[in-house]
């Protein structure tokens, strides 16, 4: 599990991400993000709603993988933002860990959040 500084959640937080930040889609994830000036480390929140899957195991294991995959890669991630992981599908729950890795380092390239390798 990611550590505590790194997550946030409730509304108001989460109300600023939403009506400022900036959005990438894919089918099954929504990613939005902001730059947050006034923190030092950056904070991933991770937003599985009751309407995509109604079980709270599969809710918390889609958290869970999510939180994990961010974990490892927070030290990517080019600058201090605040980034919220909204899934839309229940597919999330099933699918093979490399597959969700995929699809989120497709996401957060797509949304130049992560630093640029030089070769």
């Amino acid at each position: 599990m990611i550590p505590s500084p790194f997550r946030f959640h409730g509304h108001n937080s989460l109300r600023y991400v939403y009506t400022n930040g900036k959005a990438v889609r894919s089918q099954p994830i929504t990613i939005k993000w902001v730059k947050n000036t006034h923190r030092s480390k950056p904070r991933v929140s991770v937003v599985v709603s009751k309407k995509v899957i109604k079980s709270a195991i599969g809710r918390n294991r889609i958290r869970r993988r999510i939180y994990e995959y961010m974990r490892i890669h927070m030290d990517r991630l080019n600058d201090v933002y605040d980034i919220v992981v909204i899934t839309t599908s229940p597919e999330l729950k099933d699918i093979p860990y490399t597959e969700l890795s995929d699809q989120l380092d497709t996401l957060l390239e797509k949304a130049n959040v992560y630093k640029t390798v030089q070769k």
